[in-house]
């Protein structure tokens, strides 16, 4: 049984592609851009560059297909001819497609078995009726809660109409297509029952999904020893001159709650607490309310950076309205980070155990669980003990969900 896995941009650090390797399942990864250490692209770009982090050490003798050139050259043109928004987002998944499906007819007599042919939703409609065509099985790993999550969106952009910048919904044709994604699809893979409910929600045949949580191991340290979670110190009291530093890493913007954290920093503007927001901003005047509390701004940052804020935090933050996942959930209890986070999102805190599970993703709320942790240095250290991954996020669960998804495609007893 093998796989062409079809994915635009490095999501999740390509786990699904290295999962699928370990079994000696994978076929193919056709992505947009890969970038070897050694390349002449990695070479030009600059250092820090989101293009050259497209690569993974662990994948280096997976039969790889990408579209440098024709992706820089795709972008040129789209800069040129000022494509901005979801206009460009959905012309970049068009050109995907068609590079895709431009590659499998060149393969098609090499491809002498019948492959299940996996694709991220909103890039997998072409591909898909390239392979039903050709008798192929098809699977949808749908990366958000789809329609459902942008109703949600649309709700707090409405409130909070200073911070929404240029915040548009995703225009009809862009879930016309999903919808014909998702008939085409003989499975859909979601990542958390949030994820499913939301689908389901929109008239997805709940039957037709299985829930399959993200994997994730941490960078590999210089001597090729996996590090270890680290024993954090914890003052016995935190002050001005030492406050708790509560860390968010990821993209700033309305859907990861971060309207609510900045109401909640201003609520604790005379604690000593200070957040750091660590990721590309999607909002617009921050400072309006941001600069109420103790809040410190840090803009993108490389995986290896990102490591460094994980080591130097003392709790991570995710008041998320919506994810499909949040693989940063991973990353920080993968560091030994205890983890706050709201319900509407992979299910990896235990509360009371390994972090706190916020009751409603308010300011109210943000700022009592943060609270909690300022008044009892103690309770923060027994999070941040339980604080591990475990088996169940590992990539040896993926690659066996993977299989058991597999097998289940080709013959439904095996459900």
């Amino acid at each position: 049984m093998k796989w062409l896995c079809c994915q635009l941009g490095a999501r999740e650090h390509y786990a699904i592609p290295r999962a699928l390797l370990r079994v000696d399942m994978l076929a193919y990864l056709l992505t947009d851009a890969w970038v070897p250490p050694s390349s002449l692209l990695a070479k030009i770009c600059r250092r820090g560059s989101s293009l050259a982090e497209r690569f993974h050490d662990t994948l280096p003798d997976a039969r790889v297909k990408a579209f440098n050139s024709s992706l820089v050259a795709f972008e040129v043109l789209a800069r040129a001819r000022r494509l901005r928004g979801w206009t460009r987002i959905i012309a970049r998944n068009r050109w995907f497609q068609r590079k895709v499906v431009s590659f499998l007819r060149s393969q098609l007599s090499t491809i002498n078995y019948q492959p299940i042919l996996l694709s991220y939703s909103y890039t997998a409609l072409e591909p898909f009726r390239y392979a039903k065509a050709h008798g192929w099985k098809t699977l949808l790993v749908q990366i958000d809660p789809g329609p459902e999550e942008e109703a949600i969106v649309a709700q707090e952009a409405a409130r909070v109409r200073e911070l929404a910048a240029d915040w548009q919904p995703a225009p009809s044709e862009y879930w016309a297509l999903w919808r014909e994604e998702c008939k085409l699809a003989d499975r859909i893979v979601v990542n958390s029952e949030w994820s499913r409910e939301a689908l389901v929600r929109r008239r997805v045949p709940h039957e037709k999904t299985s829930v399959i949580p993200l994997a994730y191991e941490v960078i590999r340290l210089p001597d090729h020893e996996t590090m270890r979670p680290q024993k954090r110190e914890y003052p016995d009291r935190f002050t001005f001159e030492r406050p708790m530093r509560v860390l968010f890493l990821g993209l700033i913007n309305l859907r990861k709650g971060v309207a609510r954290l900045l109401e909640a920093a201003r609520i604790l503007r005379d604690e000593p607490v200070e957040f750091w927001m660590v990721g590309p901003v999607e909002i617009a005047h921050a400072s309006a309310i941001g600069n109420a509390g103790h809040v410190k701004w840090f803009g993108p940052v490389t995986r290896k950076q990102a490591t460094e804020f994980y080591r130097d935090a003392d709790v991570f933050i995710l008041p998320t309205l919506s994810d499909g996942f949040a693989i940063t959930q991973l990353e920080a209890q993968a560091h030994g980070l205890p983890v706050i986070a709201s319900e509407f999102c992979g299910k990896v805190v235990d509360n009371g155990r390994n972090g706190i599970v916020l009751e409603e993703p308010t300011a109210a709320c943000i700022a009592a669980a943060v609270r909690d942790c300022l008044a009892d240095a103690d309770r923060l250290r027994k999070l941040a003990a339980a604080s591990r991954l475990r088996a169940e996020f590992t990539m040896e669960a993926l690659a066996e969900q993977l299989q058991k998804v597999g097998a289940a495609l080709w013959n439904p007893s095996h459900q």
